[in-house]
């Protein structure tokens, strides 16, 4: 059976029975099951479960699915890319209640800090779609008018049915490992809808076969789920042991110094729990330390990276990683390809990494004449360039040399005149004690502050190294004469790019008159483009030229 809405949306379904799958444009390249389909056939589509029944109320009021309404399994997210079809399940209760559009990929996801949409919802329980059954049911009583909750029949769930029983109940799997199932209950609910109709029971066969051969989404099967092997129950030592092993294998694989500073939940999602060993939790509040944060502040009170808060934002930094450190320089990272958080990229994505590896920008800094002294100490050329973690490696190696860490507590240092004065000599008031120790963990950042920043940007062979820090690339939207917007892009000399080349691009790409000038007052040009394409040029040069999200400035001034 085939119907067609007056919105061009199609609907295929069973022969006087309940509609199967829909396609949203009529062109046949988004085409959904519904939630009979899905509750039917539940593993066909994966899920997104959320973190409880009170969610459902915005789903069903027609909401689209943001992060912060998910539930995060502990080992996280599988990977996923933008467009794929997922369901959306309400914990302690099978079935599915909505369908709907990945907005993003697991990937972006993660840089997006878990926030923001994640599905675009195409049917819910409920919807128009639902009702234009004629034999509407719900799967279980737990679905009621407005709000969807746990069903009840799972938690009195008989230990005795067979497997080749009539009456057994068709199990599924949540994010969480744990059976759930969708039993037959010959039952209305509060509403008067009828949970299960015997004639759907005539209809289901069919209808699962007609699934199957659909092959709606590449998903793993009952099959791949009973391979898996359990997950491994760890002693808190062990936890700790294992977080340990996994930082320090991603340091060396997967962390570059280029990267940093690294936001603390980036560390962890794309870099530790990539490194773990397969089939294993790494739960960080099953370890000693119990937050992440915590965890990371030890590793440099241990003096392996060094890490700094973000009072604003609430997160902890990675700022940088002594590569010299006794237990880095140790360990033996194991050759094995890291879990990737994305699927096989398609051409377009993997040009754009291609491009990004072209452009290279490193934060490095220069002995100044505050460090001279620690330099020549360990015998530190004072005229070269170094990163961060270099630059740190020498305060580290001084206060070895001296032996300066404070005997009853390791992860303070007790200065001597030489340190002292590097440290804080001129950037203490008049009247004011100088300090006596340091804590380690803020050992290296105040030693880097007292150093000559510099910035090296590398493009193929092209190659510059520039005094202080690295200018950001800005754009700006705003109105001119006959209130027509205009968009402006400068700094891009920061990053080795050539004005008219990419005004001759952009002229390309967005079909509109484009103009090469000269900054007044400044050394440098701006290209400016006609319109308001401030977002879509961002993510171009992010895409294509590998200018980092964080050196990227917009304003936007036709905003009121």
């Amino acid at each position: 059976m085939v119907v067609k809405l007056p919105n061009r949306v199609y609907i295929y379904g069973v022969e006087g029975g309940f509609p199967v799958l829909f396609d949203v444009d009529g062109r046949g390249s988004d085409i959904f099951p519904t939630v009979y389909a899905l509750w039917k056939v539940p593993g066909i589509l994966p899920a997104f479960v959320l973190k409880g029944g009170e969610v459902s109320r915005f789903i069903l009021g027609g909401a689209d699915l943001m992060f912060p309404g998910i539930s995060i399994p502990p080992e996280g997210f599988p990977s996923f890319l933008a467009g794929q079809p997922w369901a959306v399940l309400v914990p302690g209760n099978a079935a599915p209640i909505a369908v709907g559009m990945t907005l993003m990929s697991s990937a972006e996801a993660l840089k997006a800090g878990l926030r923001g949409k994640a599905l675009r919802i195409m049917h819910y329980y409920r919807d128009l779609l639902w009702e234009f059954a004629e034999n509407r049911f719900v799967p279980n009583v737990g679905f009621l008018e407005d709000i969807v909750i746990e069903d009840p029949a799972i938690s009195k769930m008989s230990d005795d049915h067979g497997d080749n029983s009539d009456d057994a109940p068709h199990f599924v799997t949540d994010e969480n490992d744990q059976q759930l199932d969708i039993p037959d209950v010959n039952a209305e609910n509060d509403n008067g809808v009828s949970v299960h109709d015997d004639s759907v029971n005539e209809e289901s066969t069919e209808m699962v076969t007609h699934m199957t051969r659909l092959n709606v989404t590449e998903n793993a099967s009952a099959e791949d789920h009973n391979d898996l092997k359990e997950h491994q129950m760890l002693s808190t030592e062990e936890v700790d042991t294992l977080l340990d092993k996994c930082l320090l294998q991603a340091l060396h694989t997967t962390v570059k110094d280029k990267d940093l500073p690294m936001p603390g939940s980036t560390l962890w999602s794309n870099h530790v729990l990539a490194c773990r060993p397969p089939s294993v939790t790494l739960d960080i509040k099953k370890s000693s330390h119990k937050k992440l944060s915590k965890w990371l502040q030890s590793r440099s009170s241990a003096g392996l990276i060094a890490v700094k808060e973000d009072k604003y934002k609430k997160e902890i930094i990675l700022l940088s990683v002594n590569r010299a450190h006794p237990d880095y320089t140790s360990f033996k990272p194991e050759k094995r390809i890291p879990e990737s958080f994305d699927q096989k990229p398609d051409s377009s994505t993997s040009d754009a990494h291609q491009t990004k590896a072209q452009l290279e920008v490193a934060e490095i800094y220069k002995s100044s004449a505050h460090v001279n002294p620690i330099f020549a100490s360990v015998g530190a050329d004072n005229g070269k360039y170094y990163t961060a973690p270099e630059a740190t490696d020498i305060v580290f190696r001084y206060i070895e040399k001296e032996n300066l860490v404070k005997p009853i507590d390791k992860a303070k240092v007790v200065m001597d005149a030489a340190l002292c004065d590097a440290l804080y000599k001129g950037a203490i008031k008049k009247g004011t004690a100088y300090p006596t120790e340091i804590h380690k963990k803020d050992l290296g950042a105040t030693f880097l502050n007292r150093m000559q920043a510099h910035h090296r940007i590398s493009r193929g062979v092209e190659s510059a190294i520039r005094k202080g820090a690295i200018r950001n690339l800005q754009i700006v939207t705003e109105r001119r004469q006959g209130n027509k917007k205009v968009t402006r892009v400068s700094g891009l000399e920061s990053f080795l790019m050539d004005a008219d080349s990419l005004a001759s691009e952009l002229q390309k790409k967005f079909a509109c008159s484009t103009s090469v000038a000269e900054l007044p007052g400044k050394k440098g040009y701006e290209v400016l483009v006609q319109g308001g394409v401030i977002d879509d040029l961002a993510k171009h040069l992010m895409d294509h030229y590998g200018v980092p999200k964080r050196y990227i400035e917009v304003l936007d001034k036709t905003k009121k």
